[in-house]
């Protein structure tokens, strides 16, 4: 598509001369679709003034129809519905572990939902595809045994939601697997997402404290009820209305995830840089300290998250030499992170033997230290080598379905090999 081209190009001038003389009509209008996704870029910025010079601004905000109004309240009260299971059927928690198991499936499916709904994706064999697909999974963890002190299930309920961010993804992309693209823009939704999140969990804890405290001043206390019906329901609703807000808004996440990414980047930078040697004089170390290897692995996922959210919202922008050699030295520091972590989880592979858990933390860091120096020689390229740091995006987005495969392993390959009793 026209507009996938124009983004994808958005850095290169000659390239978009010659995409807008091969087809003006078209060039224009998906131009005018994906601008507020790359305003900030200065090409885009000379662009909108050549085509439309003379013309009314247009409105940053699309204008939303009733109908989208319904289909945002109706994937709503679904997933607030299903979260209520437990309630309204008189579930145990104790027995039966329901959040464990369906807390996951429950958001991805109010998403998925609503992101078919409002994007008109009514494809029946795709539709059923994804029905399929959840129902499937939606079986197969619901009959693992209810236990806490078994690791290979424990496994499968972490790795459960980031298998439905997978496919949650594919709907995303319209199920186009072949553009890296959409890959990446849907990177770029995610760090979108997270941020409206925050702030809308923010917005939402200071109303619940001064909605509680406004009828506790007057002898009524609504705190049980509020906390177990509407911060509940809340809860899973908080990812729904965020992509709402993302889709009908879209100049309103593009003006403050570039300043999150643009503020993250060097102040993760300098707090790696102080923790490194900070852990060289704490006498505590990875390879004896099996909480400590869990903190470290936590904290280095943290910051795989960050590079790759910084890098998806500086490729939309003009060249930002400081951003880009920021995020180059931030892959370097934590690839000697993740070496860390790595020789700590072979030293206790070889001491004290292969369990689930030790296994599933040496494939993830494998997989994150291969991504990791891919970007690494990437971010160098950008740097020193003139590339365009659009390659580091295409770099994350293919390397991707590695770390898909990695979670369809632990989750059923796991119970095969370790067994779950």
């Amino acid at each position: 598509m026209m507009k996938d081209r124009i983004k994808e190009n958005i850095n290169d001038p000659e390239k978009l001369e010659q995409l807008y003389r091969d087809d003006q009509a078209v060039f224009e209008s998906g131009f005018r679709e994906i601008y507020p996704e790359i305003e900030k870029s200065t090409l885009s910025e000379y662009w909108k003034i050549r085509l439309h010079y003379g013309e009314v601004p247009e409105r940053a905000a699309k204008k939303v129809f009733l109908p989208d109004i319904i289909i945002l309240i109706s994937a709503c009260l679904l997933a607030a519905f299903l979260i209520k299971i437990p309630d309204i059927f008189n579930v145990s928690l104790t027995d039966f572990m329901f959040y464990e198991k369906n807390a996951g499936i429950i958001v991805f499916l109010g998403l998925t939902i609503y992101v078919v709904a409002a994007e008109r994706l009514f494809d029946l064999k795709k539709v059923s595809l994804i029905l399929i697909t959840f129902l499937l999974l939606t079986i197969y963890v619901n009959l693992l045994p209810s236990v806490t002190d078994n690791a290979t299930i424990n496994l499968v309920y972490i790795h459960l939601p980031l298998l439905l961010w997978c496919i949650y993804g594919l709907v995303f992309i319209d199920f186009n697997l072949k553009d890296k693209i959409k890959r990446i823009e849907y990177i770029r939704y995610n760090g979108d997402l997270a941020i409206l999140m925050a702030i809308i969990v923010i917005a939402g804890g200071i109303l619940t404290g001064i909605t509680i405290g406004l009828f506790e001043a007057i002898g009524i206390g609504i705190e049980n009820f509020y906390m177990n019906n509407v911060v509940i329901a809340g809860a899973v609703s908080v990812p729904i209305v965020a992509t709402f807000i993302i889709k009908n808004y879209p100049a309103l996440t593009n003006k403050i995830a570039p300043v999150i990414a643009g503020i993250f980047s060097p102040l993760v930078l300098l707090t790696a840089v102080i923790y490194l040697i900070a852990l060289a004089f704490s006498g505590k170390d990875p390879y004896s300290d099996r909480e400590f290897l869990l903190i470290f692995n936590i904290m280095l996922l943290g910051v795989m998250a960050v590079i790759v959210f910084s890098i998806s919202e500086t490729s939309v922008f003009k060249k930002q030499r400081f951003n880009e050699l920021i995020l180059f030295i931030l892959s370097i520091i934590t690839v000697i992170i993740d070496l860390i972590a790595l020789s700590a989880i072979f030293y206790r592979l070889s001491t004290y033997g292969i369990t689930p858990n030790r296994l599933a933390v040496l494939g993830s860091n494998v997989l994150i230290s291969g991504n990791l120096i891919l970007l690494v020689i990437d971010l160098y390229k950008v740097n020193f080598k003139k590339a365009l740091i659009n390659e580091v995006e295409l770099t994350i987005a293919k390397y991707l379905p590695v770390y898909l495969i990695w979670i369809l392993f632990v989750i059923f390959g796991f119970p095969l090999l370790f067994g779950i009793k």
